[in-house]
């Protein structure tokens, strides 16, 4: 979860603020929610304490059903959903709630959108420094290391990319994975702290700060020979828009190749547990046709371990 912002501009309050953190984390939700309160009555738009409140109060049945007040309270508050209160209010249960009653304007989005740009930024920014060693020793993550391996299958060993999109290149992974396979590299993610680590490799001509669906439409045509895609769509619903723009971007012949997280259906996208999107095989198979591209390799893969489990996933390459 983002850090919260770095005070309410109240001593007391944040400090009754840290205190219901740690007894939420100790497994005492009704505490929380009471201490949250606190913290509420003292700085009553302190978004960080409304999303805090909801969250002790979804922990506790007793106070469960006053949890989504205070996630809408939060999200009135963080137009952008910096702080996740959409996925708080999905998990429980609200994916019909009627988010024009909030008058968010341009941040009026539908439940389905529950992953906001915003909060991926936050994520992550607060995540770059200990991302690699978290990722790849504590997850087991081998997203970057699969692609390459389909890459040079299909390409075979001596397989030469000129031009590289890595998008979500996130601290770099990518990058080193395809050392000696790729030419020019251009990273865009939405993360600065994750992209300061990118520039730190030196393998990138170019980094952009944004998202990627629009850093695709400013590309031009046939203007990359390999886009890559490592664990990147666990934060978007629908990956039709991005497979759409990168046929444009690919020159033909051109591959895309990337990771998806899967799930126990064939169709449709699911929002799980770990607040992540879960594709379903058919669908991404459709949407790669309708966007031009043809389906080179499509197999089952572990992407990465979680609470002691493999996550299934998919590893595609599209080809233009």
């Amino acid at each position: 979860m983002p850090a919260p912002a770095r005070s309410s501009g109240d001593l007391l309050a944040d400090r009754r603020y840290a205190w219901a953190e740690a007894v939420l984390a100790d497994g005492d939700a009704g505490a929380a929610a009471d201490l949250a309160a606190q913290v509420l009555e003292r700085a009553p738009g302190y978004a960080p304490a409304w999303l805090l409140l909801g969250r002790a109060r979804a922990a506790d049945p007793a106070l469960r059903a006053d949890a989504p007040e205070a996630f809408r309270a939060a999200l009135a508050l963080d137009p952008e959903d910096s702080l996740g209160a959409r996925l708080h209010l999905v998990e429980l249960g609200l994916e019909e709630f009627d988010w024009d009653e909030l008058d968010l304007g341009e941040f009026d989005l539908a439940a389905e959108e529950a992953i906001s740009p915003a909060y991926v930024r936050a994520l992550f920014d607060g995540y770059a420094g200990r991302f690699e060693r978290h990722l790849v020793e504590g997850l087991g993550y081998r997203g970057p290391a699969l692609i390459r391996e389909a890459l040079e299958r299909l390409r075979g060993p001596d397989a030469s990319f000129p031009r590289v999109l890595d998008l979500g290149c996130g601290t770099g992974l990518m990058a080193r994975a395809l050392d000696g396979i790729a030419g020019t590299l251009a990273g865009i993610d939405l993360s600065p702290g994750m992209l300061a680590e990118a520039r730190r490799t030196g393998l990138y001509a170019r980094l952009h700060e944004g998202d990627l669906r629009d850093f695709l439409r400013a590309e031009p045509p046939s203007s990359a020979d390999l886009a890559v895609a490592a664990d990147v769509f666990i934060y978007l619903r629908e990956i039709g828009p991005v497979l759409r723009e990168t046929t444009r971007v690919l020159a033909p012949g051109g591959l895309f190749a990337f990771t998806v997280q899967g799930h126990a259906g064939a169709r449709g996208t699911v929002l799980g547990a770990d607040g992540r999107y879960a594709h379903g095989v058919e669908s991404l198979q459709e949407d790669a046709a309708a966007a031009g591209l043809r389906v080179a390799l499509l197999e089952p893969a572990e992407i990465r371990r979680q609470n002691g489990a493999g996550v299934p996933g998919w590893l595609a390459v599209l080809a233009r």
